[in-house]
């Protein structure tokens, strides 16, 4: 992976309506995603993850903040500027009943992208099809069926075939098997993990749960009603969690002996409404290490090793899990 970064954010915010109706969707987040590198965003509903991901690809745009990609600032792009870089930049939606055009035939689902950026005409656009459905392990021959000819797993696999017919540098996965059975969902991530080793895109992964931005990411970036908790490398974020929110959700993810004991308090309570979120920490209201001066002001992000930082202004119990 170059030393270069594909994306980066600094003191992304957005805010969404007019006070007092004002809903603080993001506040003030900071990262970056290296070419070829896995980065997963996770943290309950309402966290923020999702419009993350949709500001990165100005499909909105931020209330404040720096967004480049590639090295260069598309915060302030018109849409015609932004046009030659909507083919590096893709998205794998959450819902693939929703995603898909239910009018539209697969081949002409996977070949408006190629359309649209003059990619492909005639049999090579036919050829480009068959060998992205084979691609994504479906049968080339299906491309003249509608999206209600296929289960959800095959769904799913079109809109990846989709996402990819433009070779992108960085497709954003929000939540790309939660709607997905079980089974099905561990093929899917199979499919992404190599397709990620073939071709070397990048990509943000969002999810909800911790075991499987383990199993996709490189690293892990925590977040708690549209702020950063916590910061890292996968495996020490998992092994050596430093932010309480952070423990909190690594507690309540299923453990392979449910006799073992848990050695951290499960976390209680719903997260707070972004219309009026929590002065200073945002996690205090739930924080089983909180304190009157937790109220006080946004803790500073703190340096926990290489290249792993949490948002605390105590010292949370150090353990490996």
């Amino acid at each position: 992976m170059s030393d270069a970064p594909l994306v980066s954010i600094r003191g992304l915010t957005k805010r969404f309506g007019k006070a007092p109706a004002l809903v603080h969707a993001v506040e003030d987040v900071s990262f970056e995603i290296a070419p070829g590198e896995v980065v997963g965003l996770v943290g309950e509903s309402g966290s923020g993850k999702s419009t993350i991901g949709r500001l990165i690809l100005r499909a909105l745009d931020p209330t404040a903040g720096a967004i480049a990609f590639d090295g260069r600032e598309i915060g302030g792009l018109s849409r015609r500027e932004l046009r030659p870089l909507r083919r590096r930049m893709q998205m794998v939606f959450q819902d693939p009943f929703a995603s898909l055009n239910p009018r539209l035939r697969v081949k002409d689902i996977i070949g408006e992208a190629l359309d649209a950026h003059g990619l492909a005409q005639g049999p090579e656009r036919s050829k480009r099809i068959g060998e992205l459905l084979e691609t994504v392990g479906l049968d080339a021959g299906h491309a003249g069926r509608f999206p209600h000819e296929f289960s959800g797993g095959q769904r799913q696999r079109i809109g990846i075939a989709r996402a990819l017919a433009v070779r992108p540098d960085l497709i954003v996965a929000d939540e790309p098997v939660s709607a997905l059975d079980v089974s099905v969902q561990a093929q899917v991530l199979n499919l992404l993990q190599d397709l990620r080793r073939r071709s070397g895109m990048a990509m943000l992964f969002i999810s909800h749960d911790l075991d499987v931005i383990e199993l996709m990411c490189d690293r892990i970036v925590v977040l708690y009603l549209g702020r950063v908790m916590e910061i890292g490398p996968t495996e020490e974020v998992c092994r050596r969690p430093r932010h309480p929110y952070t423990q909190a959700l690594l507690a309540a993810s299923p453990k392979p002996d449910p006799d073992a004991p848990r050695t951290r308090k499960l976390l209680q309570g719903d997260i707070p409404s972004p219309l009026s979120p929590p002065s200073g920490c945002v996690f205090r209201t739930r924080c089983p290490l909180a304190k009157e001066d937790c109220a006080g002001a946004v803790p500073a992000m703190r340096t926990a090793g290489p290249d792993h930082r949490f948002a605390c202004i105590h010292e949370a119990p150090k353990s490996e899990t």
